[in-house]
């Protein structure tokens, strides 16, 4: 016998097998396909041949694409074919595997694979996946030795067949069918849905939603309103995107049609839809993605390389992989051509986003349906604009919240509070609004003051007469167990306002405990946390914040503690996840079907062995949309912070009859209509110090521009150096706030040194002088959604190298800030982009422009540029708004590389406002005056103007207009040569900002 050919069929393919040999030995072989898999399992052991026979070649037939490797595998010894060895042919569908040196009588594995690791979707995202498991699902199994590959994917057919595609102008739809070759993939624990509906909806030019639900069975839709254009867009020449259908898989492909770009391909293996868990993957047009939250992220761009990421709102503080406070499933996208696009996911139950190098995103969420919105852009900052109009704009803060803010978790009594607020201002550090943590609260209790703390309403109306402002704490829970008459909680079981157990279980409270204590106890602190929680720690209930009945109670205990106890300012709401130290509730056993709080896919949560309701309520508890439709908690958890802002913003406007402002910890998309956020209980390290960078900007993309982290950190104790390194950062935090916890050594500006406090005053002076620049940028985030924080990128989108930049920020177009962020740093390595720049401390033009610059930071310094082109509106600083807001306007007028520069100026009472326009030319500066409905009183004069970039040519004569009047010369200017600066005084002449004027500088020349 010269040749021997062994063949097994498997699925339309056909395996050959050639061996050379010169005597025939008898042997006995059983050969198998499966998947890329050729099993050669020899049925006769200890077969020996003295002629050393050896099968050499393989031919697999039908097989249409090249494989990416081949691997032989014996006993435990794997080893990849070379790829010379490898030969496909596409047209015949042929490959052929050659150099195989398998011995007669042993048994082999050869594999080839036909799907790129890149291509791989994953088919068991559990931990406990096996080959076993995986074949049950009709997947496949391939183990690989590359770090996140998963070694169960979706075969490619794997999902839904489309029916015929309904069309007209304003979008399309359809109906879907599982496609029942891969039954084998059924969920016992979720059943699939197999027939779905598809709803495509063209809403403007530039956004479009779609939306896949089950037309059979109503299922939860996430009950957020948003402001969808009333018109769709009909005219298909004036869309920025194409829409079109795969049919199998089932998959959405939107294209740029500017630039062919397609920037959502979901036609892809793996779509599942099922009752508890659903499972959808897109491409992606490039690997540079952004957002998702809420979460600590290592760097702003997300990386690719196999990350998942769960969401799901829990009281976890800012840790790596961890889920926290809030939840934000939007995503901006930029493309290869520097475009960008956004996309929500409008669902609100537990979920993960997993990135891999495709570049794809693979969502999962365990309920709900799928309600996606795009946004086109196409650049960053329209992007965030268009996602605020779909959302809704920021929320509009008060003046005086943008100044720098004290509080601490620990103050023993308000004596402390009144020394530390005498120190301050003996210091002469800029600073307008105190906290109160829960400190003042007797035992914890939401409107009880402590008796450590009845001189607090005195120091309060003290404080606020001296034009400070004070901000209260509350927690969403109210204790039940009071022996006293407790008004919140007796009122709240009146109105039924707190969450239940649905009715055909038993229609009680749902028990927590989170911070009040019960009644006459002395607690124990010596003792571990979950006995003091277990033997102090009230039961509570909490308020269902969808209810209207619930807005109308908590605004009135809101209103009777303002008016009954002590004035506040602002409201601060925390434990809003909802948190609880106990877990499900008190006892532990969640009533109903154990399947909700223990689901068949649980997302990469923290602590999710424990299950959803892990420090948190059972997801059984009912609670009721403000039309009355009942839900569980299962559906609407991530949303119970975005429930509480609204009623607490109300509540606030309407105590106070002032703007005011709310902070509130846990977030959904649309909380920034009501609410700023902290980046929650982070810790004193450098680490957190870096990373509030990126989470403002995460933050200024999800639509929440009055956001901050806690400077110095919240957790463990501050060091000098780091904790002046983060007042000098947070005092470009547009939420300003110094905070720490219980325990922790004070590290507020006054608590250290001389020189600490020194530092501390000068870079609050800085803030406080661009006060009217941030203030009018908060303006704009709030009537057009613009960004306040802005990544570089957001303003240099064609320059690649500010697409990774996370170490620095813009506050809006103009100012760009480049801190220290670590350990003994005395300079920092900062990009300027192509553009003019300005030293901020100098007036001096940069010379650098698109590079990296070193820049001296010495201890006490910051590095601010103002970038050219632009006019920045400013005051002299005083000890808070209260006074500075007195102050003259000083404009910096910073010329670009053309001699022009422009900027705006929004100034209001609360009531009246003021808009102003300012346009500079080479030789003068002209303001209009679009909008004026100040009262006199608030109205501004100009007292000072800073040209920057004025040239070496001596100005001599400077010239003021009013309005129509005649041009009135000036000798109060000075002309700096040598930074080009040229500063004009108006001291005497009054030049009202509500006005039109015009300044004119000449030389000689």
């Amino acid at each position: 016998m010269t040749e021997e050919e062994l063949q097994e069929s498997y699925s339309g393919m056909t395996v050959t097998l050639e061996r050379q040999c010169h005597l025939v030995h008898t042997f006995h072989y059983q050969f198998s396909v499966d998947n890329g898999v050729l099993s050669i399992q020899a049925l006769t052991s200890g077969y020996s041949d003295a002629n050393n026979l050896k099968f050499e070649t393989i031919t697999v037939l039908g097989l249409s694409a090249p494989p990416t490797n081949v691997t032989v595998t014996h006993g435990s010894i794997t080893t990849p074919v070379p790829s010379e060895n490898i030969t496909h042919n596409a047209s015949k569908e042929v490959l052929r595997i050659t150099g195989l040196q398998l011995e007669l009588g042993q048994s082999y594995t050869v594999k080839w694979t036909d799907v790129p690791d890149n291509e791989k979707f994953n088919c068991h995202p559990e931990d406990d996946s096996d080959r076993a498991k995986c074949k049950a699902r009709g997947c496949i199994w391939e183990e690989s030795l590359v770090p996140g590959v998963p070694w169960c994917f979706y075969p490619s057919d794997y999902g839904y067949t489309v029916d015929t595609v309904e069309v007209n102008g304003s979008g399309m739809s359809f109906d879907i069918h599982r496609n029942i070759k891969h039954q084998a993939a059924r969920r016992t624990e979720s059943p699939d849905i197999d027939h779905l509906r598809v709803e495509i909806r063209y809403l403007s030019d530039h956004m479009l939603q779609f939306k896949v639900f089950d037309p059979a069975n109503k299922r939860f839709e996430v009950p957020v309103p948003l402001d969808v254009p009333s018109t769709p867009a009909t005219d298909e020449s004036t869309r920025l995107y194409e829409v079109t259908v795969e049919m199998l898989p089932f998959g959405i492909k939107v294209v740029r049609k500017r630039t062919g770009t397609v920037i959502w391909d979901s036609s892809l293996p793996g779509f599942t839809f099922s009752d508890l868990f659903i499972q959808m993957s897109t491409r992606l047009p490039s690997n540079y993605i952004y957002g998702f939250g809420e979460t600590e992220h290592p760097t702003y761009r997300h990386s690719l390389d196999w990350h998942t990421w769960g969401m799901f709102s829990k009281d976890q503080p800012p840790g790596y992989k961890m889920n926290c406070y809030g939840v934000h499933p939007f995503y901006m996208g930029l493309e290869e051509t520097s475009d960008a696009h956004g996309v929500l996911l409008l669902n609100s139950n537990a979920m993960d986003v997993t990135l891999q190098p495709t570049p794809a995103l693979t969502y999962r969420t365990v309920g709900g349906i799928l309600d996606f919105y795009m946004v086109m852009g196409p650049t960053p900052e329209q992007v965030v604009q268009q996602y605020t109009a779909l959302i809704g704009r920021p929320v509009m803060p008060a003046y005086w919240s943008l100044g720098f803010q004290l509080c601490r978790y620990g103050y023993k009594n308000d004596t402390e509070i009144s020394d530390l607020y005498n120190e301050m201002r003996k210091a002469a550090i800029p600073y307008d609004v105190q906290y109160a943590d829960i400190d003042y609260m007797k035992r914890q209790l939401n409107f009880v003051l402590d008796d450590d703390f009845k001189g607090l309403p005195a120091l309060v109306n003290q404080m606020r007469a001296d034009g400070m402002r004070f901000i209260i704490i509350l927690d969403p829970a109210i204790s039940g167990n009071e022996t006293e008459e407790y008004p919140a909680f007796t009122r709240g079981v009146e109105e039924d306002v707190f969450i239940k157990w649905p009715p055909e279980f038993n229609n009680d409270i749902v028990w927590g405990k989170v911070w009040p204590d019960y009644p006459d106890v002395v607690v124990n602190n010596s003792l571990d946390w979950d006995t003091q929680v277990k033997l102090y720690r009230s039961y509570t209930a909490f308020p269902d914040f969808f209810r209207n009945r619930t807005a109308e109670w908590w605004q009135r205990e809101i209103e009777d503690f303002y008016n009954g106890t002590m004035k506040f300012d602002g409201l601060w709401i925390d434990m809003n996840e909802p948190a609880s130290f106990v877990h499900g509730t008190v006892g532990g056993e969640c009533l109903g079907n154990a399947i909700y709080d223990n689901p068949p896919y649980m997302p990469p949560l923290e602590s999710k062995h424990m299950g959803l309701s892990h420090k948190t309520l059972c997801m059984n508890s009912q609670q009721f949309l403000p039309d009355g439709t009942p839900v569980k908690h299962y559906d609407v958890h991530s949303l119970y912070g975005w429930s509480q802002a609204k009623p607490t913003y109300d509540a606030l406007l309407k105590v106070t009859g002032e703007r005011g402002i709310v902070v509130t910890r846990s977030t959904y998309p649309s909380s920034g209509k009501w609410s700023g956020h902290w980046l929650g209980d982070n810790s004193a390290n450098w680490d957190h110090l870096y990373k509030s960078i990126i989470g403002m900007m995460e933050f200024s993309l999800f639509g929440i521009s009055y956001t901050g982290a806690d400077i110095c950190g919240f957790f463990n104790k501050a060091e000098r150096e780091m904790c002046l390194r983060w007042t000098q950062l947070g005092a470009f935090y547009p939420y300003s706030r110094n905070h720490n916890g219980l325990g922790n050594p004070r590290q507020d500006p006054v608590a250290w040194d001389p020189d600490f406090a020194n530092a501390s005053r000068d870079v609050l002076n800085i803030r406080y002088t661009l006060l009217p620049y941030l203030y009018t940028l908060m303006f704009q985030a709030h009537s057009d959604g613009s960004t306040v924080v802005r990544p570089l990128l957001h303003e240099f989108v064609s320059d690649r190298i500010t697409w990774d930049i996370h170490k620095q920020f813009l506050w809006g177009p103009a100012l760009l800030i480049s801190p220290a962020l670590d350990l003994g740093a005395t300079e920092v390595n900062g990009y300027l982009p192509r553009d003019r720049w300005y030293n901020y401390h100098t007036a001096e033009v940069m010379v650098q422009q698109g590079e990296w610059v070193t820049m001296p930071t010495p201890l006490d310094h910051i590095n601010l540029h103002v970038r050219g082109g632009h006019i920045l509106p400013c005051q002299e600083p005083d000890k808070s708004t209260h006074y500075s807001r007195k102050n003259p306007l000083w404009l910096i007028v910073a010329l670009s590389d053309n001699n022009d520069a422009h900027g705006s100026f929004f100034w209001d009472d609360g009531q009246g406002i003021g808009m102003f326009l300012l346009l500079a030319s080479k030789n003068s500066l002209v303001s209009h005056v679009p909008h004026n409905g100040l009262a006199p009183a608030d109205q501004l004069h100009l007292g000072r103007v800073k040209v920057w970039g004025a040239g070496i040519t001596k100005v001599n004569q400077v010239t003021v207009q009013i309005g129509s009047g005649e041009a009135v010369q000036i000798s109060t200017f000075d002309h700096n040569l040598q930074t080009q600066e040229l500063t004009v005084d108006l001291p005497t002449l009054f030049v009202p900002v509500d006005q039109p004027f015009t300044i004119t500088w000449k030389t000689n020349v």
